[in-house]
């Protein structure tokens, strides 16, 4: 999250949805191998986030997919293509990402304290 933040700072508006999604995959993960001493090698969000609600049946997980799908999408988008393709991101979709990161860190800090 503080790299995104410095990314935005800096204008570097690529590197806030790279960086949203690798704090979203990462803590994700995190999730995931608290519950299941494990998680899957995979770097899809949307699969983590789907194996997160078959473990953690809790609605705020789920109305948190169901409210974030398209921006949830678009990180796993901007990760693929910072790989393989260049993809410019401007300031207002950087901005709305990090907003994204704001809300998901509630949300995934919620479902840690109570695991």
């Amino acid at each position: 999250m503080e790299s995104a933040k410095a990314d935005f700072e800096r204008g570097d508006y690529d590197l806030v949805l790279f960086h949203v999604e690798q704090f979203l995959q990462l803590y994700l993960k995190y999730l995931l191998y608290l519950k299941l001493g494990d998680y899957p090698k995979t770097h899809s969000v949307t699969r983590l986030l789907r194996d997160l609600r078959k473990v953690r049946r809790e609605t705020v997980l789920d109305k948190f997919y169901d409210e974030n799908l398209e921006m949830i999408n678009l990180l796993e988008e901007a990760y693929i293509t910072s790989r393989y393709l260049p993809r410019e991101y401007d300031e207002e979709i950087a901005r709305r990402a990090l907003k994204f990161a704001e809300r998901a860190l509630e949300v995934m800090e919620c479902l840690e304290r109570g695991s």
